[in-house]
């Protein structure tokens, strides 16, 4: 068993991450938080769930919480002397009438819209809804205190041998929120908001070693891959907060003394066994307020029966069900069918190279830093640069992802800050303010371009355009297409071959990301209906593969210069679009397609116009319909289709 427990070990390690690689997810998320936050007025967000944890499963989704900042839950009202301040309106949580774990929140006016985004569901307390990339994300609206529940406290005098003491003052000083979702069984389901304890987990699972999160990332793997796929709608009864639930409980109660990579089969089977006891007694004590019985809801009666014989079937095969589970099971036969006595290192130095690494650095913050502007105005963006620039000031204890991340936040704050001084120098300044707005315009693109990826020179190449300097935006073109075209390109999850190249040598080089728009930020005149469509449907970006840009960037330039080759950089971009969609993000085609149709109908081919405008239809994530509606009209009438 030990062997097999270290070859899981470095199976857990590819798929959920190193120690190293965990840390690194974390650092990048926190820092984007802390940012994004500092923007944020009268609110604050947080990031919860997996994506906080440090874990990237397949199908995990992003878990937000917001709530405003001038609303504060208090349990008893001698807990108002510490909210003296005017603006801050006080709720008061009423635990009387309410089963164990939820609460009446007393004193409080209209709240927000948990719908208010279209394609949303709501999925418990949350708005839900999957983003460009088939990311599913939940936003949480609720109420913070910054109270321990009375209810709770017995959890403070269980805490004996895990968490450390430091963690657990930590934790109870964090408080806790509450979700809008009431007991199913309660006397008030429509009115009870269920009390969170999501910051105090999270906590709890950063105070875990390696060993322990590789474990808790296997429930949930064997949740998704076993228990989903082989007992059907019964096991639908289960979700990953049990899987959490039952890992926090088996380390308070030491069940196991000692978690590391020769026990880590063994440490998961207890955990099996605890959840497969929960099921048969119908009874899951919540880790925070035992008292709330997770099971009361949903796992009785002819469910909880269907549901404990699946898992009691499992439990019969032994830790031999892990074979059903797609990603475990290479690294179970390797063992046990091809050497039982292969020697398995569990060395993280030799699981992850150092250029698997910084592939994941470069991939968590492509997808992780991007400015959460409350609204897209030359304010914000400068004050994200002071706030970044600040954060390096006093970065003493900043991680070097912590700098990496920043970097590429001021990369966006530097880029949609030039657009926006554009935009309002252009309106209406004299002369020499404009000469002297389109030097530092120009200087901050290029410092951006500097600092970061490949994709970031559009950007200059966009001013460029914009200003009618289309020799130089097509220089810029050329020399962007030229970096794309190397043959170590690293775009999204695609990479050739690399060498022994690392960061600090070629990455900057090597990296190409998306282009982003902000809708409310005019970038190409030929594009803002596009923007204004996606703004009206709540979108606020639009996401553009780069090479689809930089050929649309040289069809635009060259029809004011040089028709003919206008027609050649429609050709390429035609043939791009048709035969080379495999870098693309499918849901993304919408504005790939419209931007083919913009493109053709300026050279004058209609029909094709028509037909890739028709494509466009097809996909809805920017919410462009109406702005494709509006060109297809206008097809007609230019031209009898």
């Amino acid at each position: 068993m030990q062997h097999l427990s270290e070859s899981v070990y470095e199976g857990l390690c590819c798929i959920v991450g190193t120690s190293r690689v965990v840390a690194m997810r974390r650092d990048v998320v926190d820092i984007v938080e802390i940012v994004g936050n500092q923007l944020l007025k009268n609110f604050h967000k947080m990031l919860s769930g997996s994506q906080k944890e440090g874990l990237r499963l397949k199908g995990s989704d992003f878990d937000n919480m917001i709530w405003t900042t001038h609303d504060k839950v208090i349990w008893n009202l001698s807990q108002t002397r510490y909210h003296q301040e005017v603006r801050q309106r006080l709720i008061l949580a009423d635990v009387r009438h309410s089963p164990p774990g939820f609460a009446l929140l007393q004193n409080f006016g209209s709240w927000l819209d948990f719908t208010d985004k279209p394609d949303s569901f709501m999925h418990g307390p949350c708005v839900s809804g999957v983003s460009y990339n088939g990311v599913e994300y939940d936003f949480a609206y609720c109420f913070a205190s910054d109270f321990w529940p009375p209810s709770a406290s017995s959890w403070i005098d269980r805490c004996h041998s895990w968490p450390q003491p430091a963690v657990v003052n930590d934790v109870v000083k964090s408080g806790c929120h509450f979700v809008p979702i009431g007991h199913k069984l309660g006397n008030h389901p429509d009115e009870e908001w269920r009390i969170s304890f999501s910051l105090a987990e999270q906590k709890l699972v950063y105070a875990m070693n390696h060993c322990q999160l590789l474990v808790y990332g296997l429930l949930k793997i064997s949740l998704k891959e076993v228990f989903y796929i082989m007992l059907g709608n019964s096991c639908n009864l289960l979700c990953s907060y049990h899987m959490k639930t039952a890992i926090f409980w088996v380390l308070q109660q030491n069940f196991i003394p000692y978690w590391h990579p020769q026990n880590l089969l063994e440490c998961f089977w207890v955990c099996f066994k605890l959840i497969l006891k929960w099921v048969y007694e119908g009874i899951c004590p919540n880790f925070f307020i035992p008292e709330n019985n997770m099971c009361l809801q949903n796992i009785y009666g002819e469910a909880q029966k269907n549901l404990f014989n699946g898992l009691h079937t499992l439990y019969l095969r032994g830790i031999s069900f892990l074979l059903f589970s797609p990603s475990i099971r290479p690294y179970l036969v390797i063992y046990v069918l091809q050497n039982p006595r292969l020697y398995i290192c569990t060395d993280e130095c030799t699981i992850i190279s150092e250029f698997d690494f910084e592939m994941k650095l470069f991939k968590e913050i492509k997808g992780q830093a991007r400015l959460h502007v409350p609204v897209a105005d030359f304010n914000t963006f400068m004050k994200a640069l002071n706030i970044i620039e600040q954060l390096y000031i006093n970065g003493s204890s900043l991680s070097p992802y912590h700098f990496f991340t920043l970097k590429r936040l001021r990369v966006v704050a530097l880029q949609n800050t030039t657009f926006l001084l554009h935009m309002h120098i252009n309106s209406g300044a004299i002369n020499k303010l404009r000469y002297s707005a389109d030097k530092l315009a120009r200087n901050m693109l290029k410092l951006a371009a500097k600092t970061d990826c490949i994709s970031d020179l559009l950007y200059l190449g966009i001013y460029y355009y914009k200003t009618f300097r289309f020799k130089e935006a097509l220089s810029v073109i050329k020399k962007t297409k030229d970096k794309l075209a190397q043959p170590y390109l690293v775009y999204e999850s695609y990479t050739e071959a690399f060498g022994e190249h690392t960061w600090s040598a070629t990455m900057r080089e090597t990296r190409a990301i998306e282009i982003i728009l902000f809708n409310k930020i005019c970038y190409i005149n030929e594009l803002m209906p596009e923007q204004e469509s996606s703004l009206q449907n709540r979108s606020g970006v639009l996401v553009i593969n780069v090479h689809i840009f930089s050929h649309m960037l040289e069809f635009f330039c060259y029809c004011n210069i040089d028709p003919i080759k206008a027609k050649s950089a429609l050709d390429d971009l035609q043939n791009i679009v048709y035969n080379y969609q495999g870098f693309n993000h499918k849901e993304l085609r919408d504005i790939v397609w419209q931007i083919l149709g913009i493109c053709q109908q300026m050279a004058g081919e209609l029909q094709a116009a028509l037909h890739s405008y028709q494509q466009s239809l097809q996909y809805k994530y920017h919410g462009i319909q109406r702005a494709t509606l509006m060109r297809v009209q206008s097809l007609h009438c230019e031209g009898g289709l």
